[in-house]
């Protein structure tokens, strides 16, 4: 017959091992939740992440820059002229005040890689699609461009890379590049990606992007070089990656009208 100490001592024996496996489901469904967590922060990039490092000193990449505000916030811009930077409108939207940053709150970045940068440029003014109000309940995501004029022009070793004349087809090959939320200290592209379709004012691709890849120019073959075909501005949340881009008819004729005016 067991004795009343060691009738005492079974439960402590058994409780060490109860609770290593408390612990061991804890720790399985926080690792659980916190994947979940993350998950959603990344839109728009698919499973296969597609997405490499590419160099900030190289055609077509030399001619994207990063757009930053006083507040800290960040997103991509493409040279198209040599004083005019083609970025998303969302970028320059103060959600606090709820109005666009004013021009001295905004910087462009020429050749930025892990801090390091070849040129810092302030910006003079800004031209917006009348028809976007980030502010309003549904903001018109076909209007979601700026063009930011810059204080000075770039770098002459920073090319400005063309508009596309036509809006790409369904099927055409395409590259989007950008400084992504989760890498926002070097420059990543997806370099094999293409058009799917057009509707509703917007090229629906398939490139792998995400928040800080706004504004990133939508990069088409044009000739021996690559034209801007649109700029990107919203990744889709369903399972399928299905990214857009605001084309480039929609605010070619503010940069001919900039550059009729003299405007370089």
């Amino acid at each position: 017959m067991k004795t009343d100490q060691e009738h005492r001592r079974r439960p402590v024996a058994v409780f060490p091992v109860s609770f290593a496996l408390l612990v061991a489901v804890l720790t399985l469904a926080t690792a659980s939740m916190a994947s979940a967590a993350e998950r959603p922060l990344l839109p728009g990039v698919g499973t296969d992440d597609r997405r490499v490092p590419v160099p900030v000193e190289e055609a077509p990449w030399r001619s994207l820059v990063r757009v930053q505000t006083n507040l800290g916030g960040r997103c991509t811009g493409a040279l198209v002229a040599p004083r005019r930077v083609l970025t998303a409108a969302h970028c320059l939207f103060n959600a606090r005040t709820r109005r666009f940053f004013p021009e001295s709150s905004l910087h462009v970045l020429f050749g930025y890689a892990r801090g390091d940068y070849s040129r810092h440029v302030t910006v003079t003014a800004v031209a917006t699609d009348p028809a976007y109000d980030p502010a309003a309940a549904r903001p018109d995501t076909a209007a979601d461009w700026a063009v930011l004029t810059l204080a000075e022009p770039a770098p002459a070793a920073t090319p400005p890379l063309p508009l596309a004349e036509t809006l790409s087809v369904t099927g055409t090959p395409v590259m989007l590049g950008g400084y992504s939320q989760d890498r926002a200290q070097i420059l990543m592209a997806d370099r094999d990606c293409k058009v799917l379709g057009a509707g509703s004012g917007l090229i629906a691709h398939d490139c792998d992007a995400t928040r800080g890849t706004s504004g990133g120019p939508l990069l088409v073959r044009d000739g021996a070089g690559w034209a801007v075909a649109g700029v990107g501005v919203a990744a889709g949340r369903g399972p399928e990656r299905r990214n857009f881009a605001v084309p480039t008819a929609r605010f070619r004729t503010v940069l001919h009208g900039q550059a009729a005016a003299g405007q370089p």
